[in-house]
């Protein structure tokens, strides 16, 4: 089971604290060892993320130095702000970064860490990581491509507090150089590591589902049509789908003969405190009646497959 990496009021001894989750650098392929490799970096380039730590032991020994590397060229999510997220499936938000690197680090090594996490910035807030380090590839001899995902499992990872824009991406990379991290005589100052903060910002947000029905059908020409709807979204703390409330959705209706919906709208509904709606509208035309929902920081707009209904 995956576990939340949840920012903590924890004190750090200085920069050579050391996540909790020590683990070989050779087996740290998954978000606990990311979050170890992720940790180290960050610290050692003077940030302090408050997430659950200890200090060196007394057998432990030097600073881990800087790598003579920088991050660049990188993109999170394909450049889009918005990572939607439902109640089960996972989510991989993809990402990719250029390596530029001296003498001092082999991305392609086995034991060297990479990879790209976003985090919410707030006292209890959160970090995402992905199942795996970035896969690296050797464009030249001081320059490699590197590629990943962040993996988001709501079951596991998200409350509802989490959804909004307030996320911030980071690079990190720690080339651990053949030392073990679970050694208790372990020689940091062989470690090297690289830190990049606010590569991206993102919101991440609640999936969000609109329906429709208009009845009755068909309808005579100038009769009542009364259309109803509901809009819910992913809770992440129950995880199921639930009602959004006191919303305000869209009614829009097309022609049989047209291919797209005018861009104005016939009225505004909003939605009751269980996510329902309802409305009337006189019926003049054969044509497809649908609610749009146009989103909010938290869930994302959302249109209703529409729905026809022949005016006879």
């Amino acid at each position: 089971m995956r576990i939340r990496a949840t920012l903590a009021a924890a004190t750090v001894s200085g920069a050579l604290a050391l996540a909790a989750f020590a683990v070989p650098a050779a087996q740290a392929t998954d978000g606990t060892g990311l979050a170890q490799a992720h940790k180290l970096a960050q610290q050692a380039s003077g940030h302090q993320s408050g997430m659950q730590a200890r200090s060196l032991t007394a057998a432990e020994s030097g600073d881990p130095y800087e790598l003579n590397a920088t991050f660049s060229n990188i993109k999170v999510n394909s450049s889009k702000s918005a990572i939607v997220v439902g109640t089960t499936n996972a989510v991989h938000v993809s990402y990719s970064f250029t390596f530029t690197h001296g003498s001092d680090a082999d991305p392609t090594a086995d034991d060297f860490v990479s990879g790209i996490d976003i985090y919410r910035n707030t006292d209890d807030g959160n970090f995402l990581f992905g199942d795996a380090p970035a896969t690296c590839t050797a464009a030249s001899s001081t320059v490699a491509n590197c590629k990943g995902s962040i993996d988001i499992h709501p079951q596991e990872e998200l409350t509802n507090a989490d959804a909004g824009a307030h996320w911030t991406g980071e690079a990190f990379a720690t080339a651990y150089n053949g030392q073990d991290p679970s050694d208790p005589n372990i020689d940091w100052s062989k470690v090297g590591t690289a830190y990049q903060d606010a590569v991206s910002s993102n919101a991440l947000q609640r999936y969000s589902k609109l329906t429709v029905n208009a009845s009755p059908e068909p309808v005579k020409k100038g009769g009542t049509l009364t259309i109803t709807g509901a809009l819910t979204r992913a809770n992440w703390d129950t995880h199921k789908y639930a009602g959004y409330t006191v919303q305000p959705v869209k009614l829009q209706f097309r022609k049989s003969s047209s291919s797209s919906y005018p861009t104005t709208y016939l009225k505004t509904v909003t939605s009751s405190s269980t996510g329902s709606l309802k409305t009337t509208y006189t019926a003049t035309y054969s044509g497809y009646w649908r609610y749009n929902f146009l989103g909010t920081s938290t869930t994302p707009a959302v249109k209703a497959t529409g729905d026809y209904v022949a005016v006879q």
